[in-house]
């Protein structure tokens, strides 16, 4: 990963207003990098402690938080929570409610 797509992503990231949440998908296309969702999700998990990124503000395309049922899951599930998402079942975030951008999420 260059420089220039880390600085792309994380344009996108801190652009997701609190609330809501975007995909690793979303968030790499919004950038100028479509298909580059795998990288993305390894930008996120290597961000620098402290460095006050929204990470948990990124789901799957499914809508799950990344690798449920473990303490990081637990972890983003809170934070989640604590700004105003709601996590159902399985870890999985509405994204026709909690999506961003919404013309992304909105379904005919």
């Amino acid at each position: 990963m260059d420089a220039a797509f880390e600085r792309a992503v994380l344009a996108q990231l801190l652009a997701i207003p609190p609330g809501q949440v975007s995909t690793y998908g979303t968030l790499a296309q919004l950038a100028g990098y479509p298909r580059h969702a795998r990288h993305v999700g390894k930008l996120l998990s290597n961000a620098p402690e402290g460095a006050g990124w929204p990470w948990f503000r990124v789901v799957s395309g499914s809508g799950k938080v990344a690798r449920p049922g473990t303490p990081e899951a637990d972890y983003q599930v809170l934070l989640l929570e604590e700004d105003g998402v709601e996590v159902g079942a399985g870890g999985r975030v509405n994204l026709k409610r909690y999506g961003w951008p919404v013309q992304y999420f909105l379904r005919p």
